[in-house]
């Protein structure tokens, strides 16, 4: 399950703003994909959003954004390159890094997927690298230009209509072109590297994913997109491509995140702000990577439970637990337990009569369901044993709080 993509924007390589979409799973993050489009696409067309959609259901979360000048970041496409698009996937990376953690997997379609397999020596945390329709070499990118590259050439720019948009081209982004190794690239990849392709594309041509095939080294990996169009138009293509990265990816991606330089223990929980939304938060408890917010109503963007709703949790996951262990021990025929709770403020004097009327109070609800043959006498003895939970005695007799300042 996912949550609504969060809107965001970043400094790009030229200082413009680049909009991106960040996709998170609605539960424990198992890391970080960063999804580069193809040429004059967007982070918005169809395959990207399915890809994403896919990924986050596998528990993967996803970063796409528009390249300089496309989709709604600012900049001059014409004035950029392919160089800059590598600049600009750095960027992404550093902003992924800071924000929740480094991507541990990079995807790229078409003219994506060449850069994702240049970009990934400047981003050290990349375990794996996969191509969707990409070419072996970006001067093919100038076959899109026609008749129009000798005048690039000649005059230095020419107006071109590429993907029914006029784009002014400079002869720079077609030189920039030329010093790009791709197929050199595929071979220094220190990363696994997952070949996809469809053998009908008329874009690229399936020899292109030969080329790259050949010139990676193992771990690789081919997987042919049997009747896929070049863009991926039909969700069922676009599906298919996502459920095998999420199963391919999974044997690549970190067992733990990488701790944080002042985490002293692997016990912590680690908290960190990431600066999207008034409130969001990325949490690291051990392997397990979790978003904290508060709802849209209190400011929030609604992208995770709110701090109260995870101590709602840790009392409903502690109950449930703490049932478990006595039904076990006691060898009680206890078939499911479940545990609804829910929190609000309440005046102390609905809880205590010999509290002052004024004063407001925690009260958390806790509605237990016990599934089973049980006799009475064994459910209430479960009722019981349920206030003994560490955490519901934690939270009723208060605990000490210190507070350091980490330099």
């Amino acid at each position: 399950m996912s949550i609504r993509p969060i809107r965001t924007t970043f400094t790009g390589a030229t200082g413009a703003q680049l909009s991106a979409r960040i996709d998170l799973p609605a539960g424990t993050i198992e890391g970080f994909a960063l999804f580069a489009h193809c040429f004059t696409c967007s982070k918005d067309i169809f395959a990207a959003r399915n890809i994403a959609q896919a990924l986050t259901a596998q528990g993967i979360g996803v970063m796409r954004f528009d390249f300089t000048g496309l989709g709604e970041s600012e900049g001059e496409f014409g004035r950029t390159s392919f160089s800059l698009n590598l600049d600009d996937l750095t960027r992404a990376a550093d902003f992924l890094r800071e924000a929740y953690q480094a991507p541990s997997l990079l995807i790229g379609h078409s003219l994506g997927g060449a850069a994702v397999l240049a970009v990934r020596p400047r981003i050290p945390e990349v375990k794996a690298v996969v191509t969707i329709n990409a070419p072996a070499s970006v001067e093919h990118v100038a076959g899109h230009f026609g008749d129009k590259l000798a005048t690039i050439i000649a005059e230095g720019q020419a107006d071109v209509s590429l993907a029914d948009r006029v784009f002014t081209i400079e002869k720079q982004f077609v030189d920039d072109l030329g010093r790009h190794d791709i197929p050199a690239a595929a071979a220094a990849l220190d990363a696994a590297l997952l070949v996809m392709h469809s053998p009908i594309d008329q874009v690229v041509g399936i020899d292109n994913a030969t080329d790259l095939f050949i010139a990676a080294k193992h771990p690789k990996s081919f997987v042919s997109l049997d009747q896929a169009d070049h863009l991926l138009s039909q969700k069922a293509d676009s599906a298919y491509v996502a459920g095998v990265i999420a199963a391919w990816a999974r044997r690549y991606l970190p067992k733990a995140p990488a701790k944080d330089e002042k985490t002293a223990a692997a016990n912590n929980v680690v908290v960190k702000e990431t600066a999207l939304g008034q409130f969001q938060c990325f949490v690291q408890v051990g392997a397990h990577r979790l978003i904290a917010d508060e709802p849209t109503a209190m400011g929030g963007l609604d992208s995770g439970p709110s701090p109260y709703d995870f101590l709602a949790t840790a009392l409903g996951t502690c109950t449930v637990m703490t049932l478990r262990m006595y039904a076990e021990r006691k060898q009680l025929p206890l078939e499911r337990a479940s545990c609804v709770v829910s929190h609000a403020k309440v005046h102390a004097k609905e809880a205590d009569p010999d509290e002052g009327p004024m004063q407001k109070i925690d009260e958390f609800t806790r509605r237990i369901r016990l599934d089973g043959d049980l006799s009475d006498e064994a459910r209430g003895r479960l009722l019981e044993i349920a206030d003994k939970c560490p955490v519901h005695r934690t939270l009723e007799a208060g605990a000490r709080v210190k507070t350091e300042e980490d330099r």
